[in-house]
């Protein structure tokens, strides 16, 4: 099988001259790697580039940091002896990189292994990154990388206006179907965000690829992204966050399991066999979670088992975990209330939603088909706008 060629390696290796002497900041992460494991910044000062500024996401450069953790600067990187900013601190102005941090650059290379979900916040500091990169005149270049799940299937709904978070800051379906590339020039062609942008693009990948058949190795972006399979669920189960349920965080398996003290397995497990979703299969079980919610505790819940990825739909299984919870034991089920990725006035399922039908029907015990009916629609008038982005 021959393997699918990130943009990356396409900088590094047809393109050197775009960073060849030039002082650039780097936004990574511990997946910024080639087929050889070897990380972003090796390969571009190699390639002859002066990196004079890394720059952390969510979870730091390093990736050491749980989710919501804030991560502060570090004085200098420990080989390079560059300085590394965080892009994830204490408040919503610390996702921006400081113009301070950017003057001087000649250019900013953001290489981030996304994982085809909405809410998986490394989009987001692209598009602050853009944003802050084109006021002072910094070109930035995006090294592309695969969709872990394919770039053709969509789930969920789009982002309504005064929804907006870190969660979500522009419209995307929850499951988006579009490279990391093809997100920043949705991002600069139908959102205003204006600097001077290049996509480093692939070579070999196809849209209906999934990531096992890209040949490259899957390191995790984030703590609570172990393996593929946790993507996979990711895009329904991330709801999860915006309840008093656990969503498997401080387990071997986050996101494939959740559940919560008091809740009955083999119940909720029959209540989700009945809805006859497609492509997966629930397992009851007890899990305790080392670490967040309900850590130490034993937790009754459910190990969605995914049989058929074609078939499958992360958004309707999430939303229907959320509804079964609710009937088989409501007594174990709450909204959050704590703020939620720096907002404390809107629930976190309005934010991770998009908007409030989905609390309100599900409060409200509705039909959750008719929902997913009017999500469909708004993926259908969204289907234009994302294929003008895409590169492949």
């Amino acid at each position: 099988m021959s393997r699918v060629q990130t943009g990356l390696e396409t900088l590094v290796t047809e393109f050197p001259e775009k960073i060849r002497g030039a002082r650039i900041g780097v936004v990574c992460h511990p997946a910024s790697v080639d087929a050889e494991l070897r990380h972003a910044l090796d390969l571009l000062s190699a390639a002859g580039a002066n990196i004079a500024a890394i720059f952390g996401p969510e979870h730091g450069a390093r990736g050491e940091a749980q989710d919501m953790e804030r991560v502060d600067d570090l004085s200098l990187d420990p080989r390079l002896k560059v300085p590394v900013y965080s892009l994830y601190g204490a408040t919503f102005a610390s996702l921006t990189p400081h113009r301070n941090y950017l003057r001087g650059l000649d250019a900013l290379v953001i290489d981030l292994q996304d994982v085809g979900a909405r809410y998986y916040t490394f989009i987001w500091t692209m598009a602050l990154c853009m944003r802050a990169a084109g006021k002072i005149g910094v070109r930035v270049l995006v090294c592309d990388r695969p969709n872990p799940l394919d770039g053709v299937t969509t789930e969920g709904n789009l982002i309504k206006p005064g929804f907006e978070s870190f969660v979500g800051l522009d419209p995307l379906p929850n499951r988006h179907g579009l490279t990391i590339g093809e997100i920043a020039r949705y991002l600069q062609s139908r959102r205003g965000v204006e600097c001077e942008l290049e996509v480093l693009p692939m070579r070999g990948w196809r849209r209906e690829m999934v990531f096992e058949e890209t040949g490259l190795p899957w390191v995790y972006p984030s703590p609570n992204m172990p393996t593929v399979d946790t993507a996979l669920v990711y895009p329904g189960l991330c709801l999860v966050e915006a309840t008093e349920l656990s969503e498997g965080r401080g387990t071997c398996k986050p996101f494939e399991v959740a559940g919560a003290p008091g809740v009955d397995p083999e119940a909720l497990a029959a209540a989700l066999t009945e809805r006859n979703l497609t492509g997966c299969r629930f397992r009851p079980l007890y899990f305790r979670p080392l670490f967040q919610k309900h850590a130490g505790k034993t937790c009754g819940g459910v190990q969605i088992h995914v049989t058929d990825r074609r078939k499958f739909d992360s958004v309707m299984t999430g939303l229907t975990f959320l509804q079964c919870v609710k009937q088989v034991t409501p007594e174990a089920f709450a909204w959050r209330a704590k703020p939620y990725e720096f907002v404390d006035e809107i629930p976190a399922i309005d934010l991770l939603a998009g908007d409030d039908q989905l609390r309100l029907t599900l409060d409200a015990a509705g039909d959750l088909a008719e929902l997913a009916e009017r999500w469909l629609q708004e993926r259908i008038v969204f289907e234009t706008v994302r294929q003008e982005a895409f590169l492949y």
